[in-house]
Order: C-alpha cells, then sequence, then structure tokens
C-alpha cells in the first residue's frame, strides 16, 4: 500500500523566533482530504558530554510548557549560519551551556524528535576530551541554567523522579550506556 499523503494546499499560520506554524490540507491514500498542523523547526543537536571522571554532564533549567524543572543534556536549536554543518551548533552549545570545550566530537545518531506533527531533525553527538573553555561565548538572556555531572546510578534516579523525562536526554543515555 502506497501511504504517501498529497499535499493540496499550505497556510502559513505563525512565524516565530523558534518554530513556524503550518496547515496544510492533504490528499489520503484513500483519496479524501484530511490538514495536517505542522510544526517547522531548524533543527537541533544534543550533546552526550563525558567528563574523565565517567559522569555525564546535564543542564538543569526550567522548562515552561512542563512547568517544572528537568535535567537535560546540552542541546540547542542550529542557527541559520549553522546549517550546513550541525557540529558548529554542538561546539557552540557546548561553550555556551557547559563551559566546556571537547576534543573530539562524534555524530551518534539522528532522529525526529516528534514526526507526528514536526520536522525537527535532532543530530546527537558525543563530545569526549572535556577542558574548560578558554573564552566564554555568551548564554542566551532568557536561559537560566545549572550544570550538574551525574553518575550512571544517579542518571537512574534522576528518570525514576521524572526529572529526566525528555526524548533527547533518555537517548542519550541509552547510548551512553551502551558505550560502557
Amino acid at each position: 500500500m502506497n501511504f504517501e499523503e498529497k499535499v493540496k494546499e499550505t497556510k502559513h499560520l505563525f512565524k516565530g523566533h523558534v518554530i513556524d506554524l503550518d496547515l496544510e490540507t492533504v490528499e489520503l491514500p484513500n483519496g479524501k482530504n484530511a490538514q495536517r498542523e505542522i510544526v517547522r523547526h531548524h533543527g537541533a543537536v544534543g550533546i552526550v558530554a563525558l567528563t574523565p571522571a565517567d559522569k555525564m554532564i546535564f543542564i538543569r533549567q526550567w522548562r515552561t510548557p512542563l512547568g517544572k524543572e528537568t535535567l537535560e543534556i546540552p542541546a540547542g536549536k542550529i542557527e541559520l549560519n549553522e546549517s550546513n554543518d550541525p557540529l558548529l551548533t554542538a561546539q557552540r552549545e557546548m561553550n555556551e551551556e557547559t563551559r566546556y570545550q571537547a576534543q573530539n566530537y562524534e555524530l551518534l545518531s539522528t532522529c525526529y524528535s516528534s514526526p507526528g506533527f514536526s520536522n525537527e531533525l535532532m543530530y546527537l553527538y558525543h563530545a569526549s576530551g572535556l577542558s574548560p573553555v578558554k573564552t566564554k561565548l555568551p548564554q542566551d538572556k532568557d536561559e537560566f541554567l545549572q550544570i550538574e555531572e551525574l553518575s550512571s546510578a544517579e542518571i537512574d534516579s534522576a528518570i525514576q523522579n521524572g526529572e529526566i523525562c525528555d526524548a533527547k536526554t533518555i537517548m542519550a543515555v541509552l547510548f551512553w550506556k551502551l558505550m560502557e
């Protein structure tokens, strides 16, 4: 069976700093029409950053959509001037969020964060050979972050108590556990 939906019309509803929102009318494989609300995102990176003490670096921050603090891997959206090389985003985000630089970056995987309504593609990197940055890049003015380094057991506990609750971070933890 052919599952392709043919786009018949696209209405651009919103253009924001982080996302755009489109409403598409599509023709389904059975010939009927349906509407799809699509969040367009320029892409993002996430980083599995490991310290020499074999701990993983996390960022504690407030997430308004969830109404709570979370622990997440260092991550951020790809800026337009970085779109041809997500590694540049990973390097920038490591500096801004963790104040570390990495000697080595390895692309572990790419994944779509929520393909039912968004085209956001996430690049997941492993950063190793960490050292403090010499020149600190400015942090986003609307971000308040706390860096935390967690052992494998501490990570398990943070997942169980809901502090680690987003897909990219759980996927990063699974990659780390496979590397151990």
